[in-house]
């Protein structure tokens, strides 16, 4: 079982030691934590904050332990109950609170659960503010308010109706444009919030909804992460419906994964190539997304007239990146789209409203439109290392080698040659170097991975 205190939030696993696993104890130490930090920004002010859960069995436990510890330390609730991650985000910005708690341990499966942390602008803390936050819990000197100061749940509300329609609303999604179409799409939610929220988007963009695992139990049918090896069931449901595509979401519906019309993947790295190159076509602008991401972004954003950024990987990287640049579109290459007209935060319904406008607009399939872009193929690794290895000088050797290539060491060592790259990334945990690799091809994309493998051996001595 297992706890982690990272500076977005606590996660873990239900149940067991205190200290060691995500209990009552350490979901109320850390509210109170973040409750310190958030006043320590409101001097003098009443708190307002937002808290919203996907639909883990376990959320409802959470929700109500955190609930109660927020109207302990004095702060007022907006409880927005089942609710997806940017959808809780919009919550923040629309009820204007001073940050929110979202209860979801994202892709993880459901034995998992966590507190992740929201500033006033509904986005992620930063590095700073995270650290803050975990010193704050572990002081324990906090005096409670007396009976008169305590808060109160000033307001329940299912919040997702007013985030689809805020979506509906953006000037780049053609309601009615998609609506001609008639889409006929599977829609696979793995048993969470997904599978009310993404259904009911689609009804409203006029198109037919086969369902499914969408009824939000929490007993995910599958492991609960969009990659094409858990995909198989909605891909023979597309065939055999005759579907257009298929939608897929994580249990918080900020990763977005498409299907095509024959049953194959469009590719989790393309959501976002996709949905910026319809923005890109309209709007002129920079794109960005992190080290880990395909090329396939750059190559469109150069090719539409604009300028691409990395980011160090982590949503709150990419959000800052995206501002430094004036990005008018960005995200994560694991489907996660970024649009900040509506929202600086991850949002599966703003990609799967933006997409459908962009394929309605084409008039072509799912399998059409895939061609049209750079084919590009991702290989993913890990090397196991002992403690005593020093992780940070094993990747400077590399970056010494390589220096006749474009380097980036903002987050590990990321070298793009010509026709490929590689990206290593040191575990924050454990001595463990994360490999990725993106090439032309599958074979080569496996063969770099495994050359530096190798090298990496050859320095530890392995």
């Amino acid at each position: 079982m297992t706890l982690i205190k990272s500076i977005s939030g606590i996660r873990g696993t239900i149940g067991g030691a205190v200290g060691e696993n995500l209990t009552p104890i350490d979901i109320v130490k850390f509210t109170i934590a973040y409750t310190r930090f958030i006043a320590g920004k409101n001097e003098a002010k009443r708190l307002r904050i937002v808290v919203g859960r996907d639909a883990r069995i376990s959320g409802e436990m959470v929700n109500d332990i955190i609930e109660g510890t927020l109207l302990g330390c004095g702060a007022d609730v907006i409880n927005v109950g089942l609710c997806t991650t940017p959808g809780t985000e919009m919550a923040v910005i629309t009820h204007k609170a001073d940050g929110g708690i979202i209860i979801t341990a994202s892709h993880n499966p459901k034995q998992w659960n966590a507190l992740k942390l929201l500033n006033e602008k509904g986005e992620f803390l930063n590095d700073q503010e995270g650290k803050q936050v975990l010193a704050l819990a572990e002081q324990e000197d906090f005096d409670f308010p007396n009976v008169d100061s305590i808060g109160k749940v000033i307001l329940r509300e299912d919040f997702n109706p007013t985030h689809i329609e805020q979506v509906l609303s953006l000037e780049m999604v053609d309601v009615e444009k998609v609506k001609s179409r008639h889409f006929k799409v599977v829609v696979d939610a793995v048993n969470s919030i997904g599978g009310v929220v993404i259904p009911a988007l689609l009804r409203k963009l006029g198109c037919e909804v086969v369902e499914l695992n969408c009824e939000p139990n929490g007993h995910f049918a599958h492991n609960p992460e969009p990659l094409p090896q858990n995909l198989t069931e909605i891909s023979e449901v597309i065939v055999r419906e005759g579907a257009d595509l298929g939608v897929v979401v994580d249990p918080d519906v900020d990763r977005l994964a498409l299907v095509n019309e024959d049953g194959t993947m469009f590719g989790e790295e393309y959501t976002l190539v996709a949905v910026a190159d319809y923005i890109l076509s309209r709007t002129k602008g920079n794109t960005c997304s992190n080290l880990s991401s395909s090329r396939a972004l750059s190559d469109v954003t150069v090719a539409r007239g604009g300028e691409y950024a990395a980011s160090a990987v982590g949503e709150v990287n990419v959000v800052a990146k995206m501002k430094e640049i004036g990005a008018v579109i960005g995200g994560e290459g694991n489907g996660g789209v970024i649009y900040p007209e509506l929202h600086y935060g991850r949002d599966a319904l703003v990609g799967v409203a933006l997409f459908l406008t962009y394929l309605a607009e084409q008039g072509c399939s799912m399998t059409e439109l895939r061609k049209r872009y750079p084919a590009y193929y991702a290989s993913k690794n890990k090397i196991e290392l002992t403690p005593a290895i020093d992780v940070d000088k094993v990747l400077s050797t590399i970056k010494e080698r390589y220096a006749n290539e474009r380097v980036n060491d903002i987050d590990g060592v990321k070298i793009d040659f010509a026709e490929h790259w590689v990206h290593l990334r040191k575990s924050n945990t454990e001595p463990i170097i994360r490999i990725y690799t993106e090439a032309k091809s599958q074979e080569f994309a496996d063969e770099v991975a495994q050359q530096f493998i190798a090298e990496i051996k050859d320095i530890c001595k392995l």
